[in-house]
């Protein structure tokens, strides 16, 4: 099973530190989303990390960045959005409902399906999906190791993403949430989570 990490919405002033100990930690698939900022932000996070990391990030926004630092691929936030024309190379995709999973699969290197439990870092995107819901296309083969869990997911219920066959899942708020960025310098518990992140995948 996949493990993605995806970023804080916003930049904060320990971001690459962090990132940098991540990828030293073993993560292999951070995703670049830092929704509504200026080019430049991701630009100047993206010179403060080693070039041996870029191959393992995916933009979602400011798709020339894939090109410019040689990044893994791009990815669209909603299934209907357009591939830029000339664009080659790793694409994934969210998907809000599961009647988009078939197509998109198809088209995608890998697809989010989103939300299944509350989110821990946006607190108005609640759960869309329900169990019953997520058996069901489980047992309909649309949900396999192509679409990844996405929404609130966390230590503790990463074993149910696995019980129905998804391939990968997406972290957010519980990994970030156990770092302060106003107050706190020591990241090592954030860490400490990441390692236990990437245990319970295996």
């Amino acid at each position: 099973m996949k493990l993605i990490i995806m970023t804080k919405s916003t930049f904060f002033v320990e971001e690459d530190k962090i990132l940098t100990t991540l990828f030293e930690a073993g993560m292999d698939n951070l995703h670049l989303y830092k929704p509504g900022s200026e080019p430049v932000y991701s630009e100047r996070l993206l010179t403060l990390l080693s070039e041996d990391f870029y191959g393992k990030i995916t933009v979602h926004d400011h798709f020339y960045l894939k090109e410019e630092f040689r990044l893994k691929g791009i990815h669209l936030n909603n299934c209907q959005a357009e591939v830029p024309a000339s664009y080659r190379g790793n694409i994934s995709r969210t998907c809000h409902r599961i009647d988009e999973l078939k197509e998109n699969k198809k088209r995608s290197n890998y697809v989010f399906l989103k939300t299944l439990f509350n989110s821990q870092s946006n607190p108005s995107d609640k759960s869309t999906l329900t169990m019953e819901e997520l058996r069901e296309a489980s047992r309909r083969g649309l949900i396999d190791k192509k679409v990844y869990a996405m929404g609130g997911m966390n230590l503790d219920n990463i074993s149910v993403a696995k019980e129905l066959g998804f391939g990968g899942v997406v972290i957010c708020g519980d990994l970030w949430n156990r770092f302060d960025i106003h107050n706190e310098l020591d990241y090592k518990a954030l860490i400490s989570h990441f390692e236990k992140l990437r245990k319970a995948v295996e």
